[in-house]
């Protein structure tokens, strides 16, 4: 594939993950991924979705986790630009939620880089605000 063909298909992979994410769907979203992903998005006790994750099945059930543990708040979540380039993309923006157990909010700018092989997604690595999410989590 040439480069500008990779740089399209990580584009159009990333433009797809946002797509499942929003849509709530688990199962889908870890479709994109390879059967062995390098995740990385920093760990705090107080957020039982956030912790190491290595497979296809560990990213739907981080993402199932997700959507059990907090609810979306949409008017405060936003994608702000996606830039790809060859195999690399990077996702920017702003999320913003409500922890369904304490039922306190947080808001959290983040990014997100992404590693597309063969269409599938190998490496995952996230940048937020973890203390302020820890702190939304904790009673």
């Amino acid at each position: 594939m040439t480069s500008s063909a990779t740089t399209e298909s990580t584009r159009a992979t990333a433009l797809e993950l946002l797509r499942r994410i929003a849509a709530g769907d688990p199962a889908g979203i870890a479709e994109l991924f390879a059967e062995q992903v390098d995740w990385a998005i920093a760990a705090n006790p107080a957020v039982p979705w956030i912790r190491p994750r290595a497979t296809r099945a560990d990213v739907a059930d981080h993402f199932r986790e997700l959507g059990e543990g907090q609810s979306p708040d949409p008017a405060g979540t936003s994608v702000d630009a996606v830039v790809a380039d060859g195999q690399d993309a990077m996702i920017a923006g702003q999320l913003a939620g409500t922890v369904r157990t304490t039922g306190k909010t947080f808001r959290s700018p983040f990014a997100a880089r992404l590693t597309v092989e063969d269409g599938l997604i190998t490496g995952y690595r996230v940048y937020e605000d973890s203390l302020a999410i820890a702190a939304a989590c904790t009673p």
